[in-house]
């Protein structure tokens, strides 16, 4: 595939859902059948037409994985980083989300799980881990298992 195809049908992808840098050189990287040079420029062309921004696509991924799949702040990070975001514009995404509604994903979530753990002897481990591969940090997993705990234990 020449450049003007890859540039042409990259600005269609773009212009349908939010890709950051990272993504759209591999995909042109891909498509130029390995021309770093002609991938590179192709970047440079989308970004200069705003096909591509990395703080629009971290802010977009930071909502959707908050909201609609129940990521902590510490998964978002991560999987940002791994994007190649820098992490000034990875810490304004996630400013971007709504810690009340954070809280209680991280809530409904603990709360789901514990129903299926009744009765576990290492409900507290279980409950523990699970917040934490969600993405939650330490203290507030701890907080909500520590809250769930103690209702569980005022229902007996």
């Amino acid at each position: 595939m020449d450049a003007a195809r890859c540039l042409s049908r990259l600005q269609k992808l773009c212009s349908k859902a939010e890709y950051c840098e990272a993504d759209i050189y591999r995909k042109a990287l891909k498509d130029l059948e390995g021309d770093a040079d002609a991938a590179r420029k192709v970047l440079e062309a989308l970004i200069g037409e705003k096909y591509v921004d990395n703080a629009r696509y971290a802010s977009a991924f930071a909502r959707e994985k908050a909201a609609i799949q129940g990521w902590g702040p510490v998964k978002i990070r991560f999987q940002l980083k791994a994007k190649g975001v820098e992490e000034g514009t990875i810490r304004a995404a996630l400013e971007e989300i709504d810690r009340g509604k954070q809280a209680d994903k991280l809530n409904k979530l603990l709360q789901a799980k514990a129903r299926s753990l009744a009765g576990d002897p290492q409900f507290r481990l279980k409950l523990l881990r699970f917040g934490l591969t969600r993405g939650y940090d330490y203290d507030a997993v701890e907080a909500e298992v520590s809250k769930i705990i103690a209702t569980f234990a005022g229902a007996k």
